[in-house]
């Protein structure tokens, strides 16, 4: 459960020292309204998956910050919106989504967002989790043309960027994404007038669609709202941040091993190390200082990279995860001797079978399990391998067709690999 304890800050300072801030609307007032009390602040999850990946994280986070100042984070999960799709910087329109899918979806993010957000405690501040679907399945079409549409001009709506990019591109924007906007807003509108709701915060692509929300709450109901975005998770050379040959990275251990997401973050490039830090862990921002003056004394040691796996994988998952983490590189990569530890944490990252102890009497029986592992294609495939000085047992090259019951690690594993990047772990039973 995620601690409540306050951290008293100039929250506003914190988000732009961070460079967490691309657009707010009046930023002294929202500064005021923070200074204040307690304010309930929103941001808006897409349950096009039931996950959340490393580029939501920072959507995450925000609340996270948010909590731990005093504040009270709303999570909203779009149920209604996600049947309509979000123009914003989308090429093309989005395959809807039916119902039952939805509810499969909103549920699944409900369990990734209680990992870093505080919805059970008693505290005045415990987050709250939302589905818009529940305020807006009920609402007619003429009662939301009366309420939402002729409170915001069609030359309002053609201004924002995320429709008019859409409208000259080649695919166009279907009156249902045009309708996406109204929809957000009306979601800002009724949090506001019903709870208590002053502020939303989300992605630089979202401004148009949450200045509607400022906009219809100024109209409608002579409020006050705030909005501040940030500028999208992306990498120096322009490609989203998070994402991978494979897709995205995941927020779940069952969809990206925290093994792959601890690498990736070992592979962070120099140039966007410190942005990184200062975003995607809880570090205050006078660490993240101190840890780039020291990355930068030997580059090479890769210091920097080291400090953000750690504490990102650690925040996503937990210390457990980090020292598996560990312990798999060290297995995979280290020129320490293979232990037990080191085999069990290769689950799930190399390819695995279980064989016989029988197999330990057989003549050529690495032979046989280079092949029944699929790294060799046949018997002769496998002798050519080891002739070759391709094959490896526990990282040592060998070229000998008969495995050593000695080395097997703790009696039961062994570390079998061909080439530089081909593993299987194999457990004799």
């Amino acid at each position: 459960m995620p601690s409540l304890a306050v951290v008293t800050t100039d929250l506003l300072a914190d988000f732009e020292a961070r460079g967490l801030i691309h657009d707010t609307t009046d930023r002294d007032a929202f500064a005021a309204a923070l200074a204040d009390g307690v304010v309930r602040v929103y941001v808006g999850f897409d349950p096009t998956s039931d996950c959340l990946h490393l580029g939501n994280f920072i959507g995450v986070l925000a609340l996270r910050r948010m909590q731990l100042a005093g504040h009270q984070p709303i999570a909203l999960v779009g149920g209604s919106t996600g049947m309509v799709g979000d123009p914003g910087g989308k090429s093309e329109e989005r395959n809807l989504l039916d119902v039952d899918t939805l509810r499969s979806n909103v549920e699944g993010i409900r369990g990734v967002l209680s990992r870093f957000l505080d919805f059970s405690s008693n505290a005045p501040n415990a987050a709250i989790l939302v589905n818009n679907y529940d305020w807006t399945a009920g609402v007619s079409a003429l009662d939301f043309l009366r309420d939402v549409g002729k409170h915001v001009t069609v030359n309002q709506m053609m201004a924002k960027d995320s429709v008019r990019s859409r409208i000259e591109s080649e695919h166009g924007i279907s009156y249902t994404e045009f309708s996406y906007m109204l929809l957000q807003a009306f979601d800002f509108w009724w949090l506001y007038e019903n709870m208590g709701c002053i502020a939303q915060m989300g992605g630089s692509d979202q401004w148009g669609n949450m200045t509607a929300g400022t906009d219809l709450i100024r109209r409608r109901s002579g409020g006050s709202a705030h909005v501040l975005t940030w500028p999208l998770l992306t990498r120096s050379d322009g490609a989203k941040f998070g994402k991978t040959a494979d897709g995205a990275l995941w927020l779940d251990a069952d969809r990206t091993l925290p093994y792959e997401l601890h690498q990736y973050f070992l592979r962070v490039s120099d140039d966007d190390i410190e942005r990184m830090l200062l975003q995607l862990t809880l570090l205050p921002v006078s660490d993240v200082a101190e840890i780039i003056a020291e990355h930068q004394k030997d580059p090479a040691a890769r210091y920097a990279q080291t400090r953000l796996a750690d504490h990102a994988t650690e925040l996503i998952h937990d210390q457990a995860a980090v020292a598996g983490a560990k312990l798999a590189a060290a297995a995979l990569f280290s020129d320490s001797p293979l232990t037990a530890a080191m085999a069990e944490s290769l689950r799930g990252i190399v390819p695995e079978t279980a064989v016989g102890v029988q197999v330990l009497s057989e003549d050529q029986n690495l032979v046989g399990l280079l092949v029944e592992t699929g790294l060799c294609s046949s018997r002769s495939d496998a002798r050519r391998k080891l002739g070759e000085n391709q094959i490896s047992v526990n990282r040592v090259k060998t070229s000998d067709e008969h495995l050593d019951p000695a080395a097997l690690i703790d009696g039961r594993f062994v570390l079998l690999q061909r080439g530089k990047k081909a593993r299987h772990l194999v457990e004799v039973t």
